[in-house]
């Protein structure tokens, strides 16, 4: 076996692997990002939370008309958002590595796997990033439901994504099961 390519990769499976690589990218930067998130948490959660209490502390009177249990009730979801991106990143992040590998592994063309990689990276960060950015928004807009739809135009693609490319995989299993080669 004659090793020329890089990182010493057998050059069938390069070649088979090469059409994932961008979306490949994409899924490890959402684990990365979970990951740092996480981090930052850990390392200091009071400053994260400080972003938001200080948001909601300048809408207090025009948005909250000065109730303070509404705006905590508000902070309290907002937290729970950042914190859903950051198990977001991780759960999506290592599913679309895993989708992208079995597109891989089930010998499908160049396009539909490199549309399905990028669709699952790309559809996996944008959807991480959107809990963290309407967790961060929520405060100052006065609730999580103005957060979220501020953010539609990032929500929806991502999540969208996601789904198509996860729903195309289910095809692709569904017609190799069946015998036929995909894609």
């Amino acid at each position: 076996m004659t090793l020329n390519t890089p990182m010493n990769i057998d050059a069938g499976v390069h070649s088979r692997l090469r059409p994932a690589l961008p979306g490949l990218l994409l899924s490890v930067a959402t684990l990365l990002f979970g990951f740092g998130l996480g981090i930052v948490f850990g390392y200091n959660e009071d400053s994260i939370k400080s972003r938001p209490a200080a948001s909601a502390a300048a809408v207090s009177v025009p948005v909250y008309r000065g109730d303070a249990e509404a705006a905590q009730a508000v902070l309290a979801k907002s937290w729970t958002y950042m914190q859903r991106a950051h198990l977001h990143a991780g759960g999506l992040g290592t599913s679309a590595i895993g989708l992208t590998v079995v597109v891989v592994l089930l010998g499908t063309g160049a396009a539909l796997t490199r549309a399905i990689s990028v669709g699952l990276g790309a559809g996996s960060l944008g959807c991480s990033v959107f809990w963290l950015w309407a967790g961060f928004r929520a405060p100052g807009l006065g609730g999580t439901g103005a957060a979220k739809e501020s953010l539609d135009w990032l929500a929806i693609p991502s999540s969208g994504a996601v789904v198509l490319a996860t729903t195309a995989v289910f095809v692709l299993l569904l017609v190799a099961l069946a015998g036929r080669r995909p894609g």
